[in-house]
């Protein structure tokens, strides 16, 4: 046999491995994760429900999950050990310390500052934008300037292009 015929089954075998690795070694951080477990920890189970360890044995979990509410689960079916802050979001509603993570409403309080601005004073030299209604002379004097540009472009009829 030659090198060539040998070498799709080569990488076959070598993909195979890598994949049972890196299967390897997701088991093996979510054991590590199952034994770091201790009493107090918030804990999520593979069917979703969110519960306090009361208990850590061998094999199995004591859960504590409300009041009067014990629940005893296998190891191996506790999803995910969540931090204190993380728990407390999701399980009470209680969001850590935000004052510093406040984020404005608007980009205008990003750019303010104590002083006025030279760009500010000039805005407020220009005059006023008028949108009242016109009178009837201004309409009378801006259908005229419409018909001259009018007349100095002849008008497309439908069917016809700019393209030459």
């Amino acid at each position: 046999m030659s090198l060539v015929t040998l070498l799709p089954f080569i990488v076959l075998i070598g993909a195979m491995i890598l994949m049972t690795r890196s299967a390897k070694k997701k088991q093996q951080q979510a054991v590590d994760m199952r034994n770091q477990m201790q009493p107090g920890s918030g804990v999520r189970t593979i069917g979703g429900m969110y519960a306090t360890v009361k208990e850590v044995s061998e094999d199995t979990v004591l859960l504590d999950a409300g009041p009067g509410v014990e629940l005893l689960f296998a190891k191996n079916s506790i999803g995910a050990v969540l931090s204190d802050d993380e728990y407390n979001r999701i399980v009470h509603g209680i969001e850590h310390d935000l004052k510093s993570d406040v984020v404005p409403d608007d980009a205008s309080s990003l750019t303010e500052t104590d002083e006025p601005s030279d760009d500010a004073s000039a805005a407020s030299d220009d005059k006023p934008i008028d949108l009242g209604k016109k009178d009837a002379s201004d309409d009378a004097a801006d259908e005229t300037a419409e018909a001259k540009a009018d007349e100095a472009e002849p008008k497309k009829i439908d069917g016809e292009s700019e393209a030459k």
